[in-house]
């Protein structure tokens, strides 16, 4: 159990590959540093927002002082991601991997949809204090302050060393895997995808000569056929192949059948070797197919949530993060093992055990349906077994 903290472990009850073949790669939800986050730290951006529920940004702020505390301002660039840095640096993973669910600009073109996400570019180094190489946005946040502000992202996450995919300039760069290097001569290939099922506009979609997210019309066969090709194109001998999709709604542990065919589909047609849902403010069941990692939903890491009411029983202050250790020469996973955090005044701190075992019962849960169990350890850890 690395850093003091429980964990939530997957393990296969097969014979494991030599170590030396092994890729980890950290996994999250979504990660949301804009808003009330943006204000706390050094460098904030105007803070009027466009909501009916809020007029300023620091309104978010307040919500999550009144709930928990005060929060010193402005904080550190690393003190948003709290304990879950001491828990990267003990697990070293190879890779680490998040959905930045925020415009990163100045744009003051705020989209006509009532929330709007983001973060001034001057305070892009909270994204490198977590020492991120990939950031997913194909997401229904990424054009909240236009194209403007999609462009600017692009170009801040460029000067800070940080890979991204799923958005573009336009459609060709949208469809554009992201393709990094790990040792033992091994490379990961991550495409980005979009559902409308998530709240992406469909005009926010790429096209030839305008910026955009690569948006699936739908999760149909003929679909999945669409996200193939470009693998089979840029897929080379050893490479892993990772598909990030946010899809579908906020609340709610279902997993549609249609999501789940088309995972399928991915790892069966498409050769996909781990699939990364998110969009649900909450984790979701996980799934072991064909030996491949299937998550539907990873739930938020990181946002500006605290204090606001409603949905209490989902717990989303809790929040996961995933280790995935894959092998490198087959791409089937191995173990993954999630550290659980509670967010408290922005800040992420290891879980109380009894939340562990809450988050165990849920994942035990959730899990049935879909082939996995979990068990609580002894020593405080969660096991995931798949058959």
């Amino acid at each position: 159990m690395a850093s003091g903290g429980a964990a939530v472990g997957v393990r296969s009850g097969g014979p494991e590959p030599a170590r030396e073949r092994r890729i980890t790669l950290f996994l999250s939800g979504d990660v949301m540093t804009g808003r009330g986050i943006d204000q706390a730290l050094p460098h904030p951006s105007r803070p009027r927002i466009h909501e009916g529920f809020m007029s300023s940004a620091l309104g978010y702020l307040e919500l999550a002082e009144r709930a928990s505390g005060p929060i010193p301002r402005p904080v550190a660039f690393p003190y948003v991601w709290g304990d879950a840095l001491a828990e990267l640096e003990t697990r070293a993973p190879d890779l680490r991997i998040v959905n930045l669910e925020t415009s990163i600009t100045t744009s003051e073109d705020a989209w006509p949809k009532g929330i709007n996400y983001r973060m001034h570019p001057r305070n892009a180094p909270c994204l490198n204090a977590a020492r991120l190489d990939l950031c997913l946005l194909a997401n229904n946040h990424v054009l909240d302050w236009g194209v403007a502000g999609l462009v600017e992202t692009l170009e801040t996450l460029e000067a800070a060393g940080i890979a991204s995919a799923g958005a573009g300039r336009n459609a060709e760069e949208a469809e554009r895997p992201a393709a990094l290097d790990v040792r033992q001569g091994a490379r990961l290939l991550a495409f980005g995808l979009g559902s409308p099922t998530s709240g992406i506009p469909p005009d926010w979609a790429a096209r030839p000569q305008r910026p955009g997210v690569r948006v699936l019309g739908d999760l149909s066969s003929r679909a999945a056929r669409q996200v193939a090709e470009p693998i089979e194109r840029w897929r080379q001998p050893g490479d892993i192949v990772l598909v990030s999709i946010h899809w579908g709604g906020n609340w709610g542990y279902a997993v549609p059948s249609e999501q789940r065919d088309f995972a399928h589909r991915l790892v069966d047609e498409a050769g996909v070797d781990v699939v990364h849902g998110h969009s649900s403010h909450h984790p979701k069941g996980i799934e072991v197919y064909g030996g491949r990692l299937v998550l539907y939903g990873c739930g938020d890491f990181v946002n500006d949530y605290e204090g606001i009411g409603g949905y209490e029983e989902y717990r989303s202050h809790l929040v996961l993060a995933y280790f995935a250790t894959v092998d490198a020469a087959s791409g089937r996973l191995v173990t993954l093992e999630l550290a659980p955090y509670e967010t408290r005044r922005f800040r992420l701190q290891r879980a109380k055990r009894a939340d562990a075992e809450w988050l165990q019962r849920m994942l035990q849960r959730e899990g049935r349906a879909l082939g996995t169990r979990v068990e609580l350890t002894a020593d405080g850890a969660l096991s995931v077994l798949w058959s």
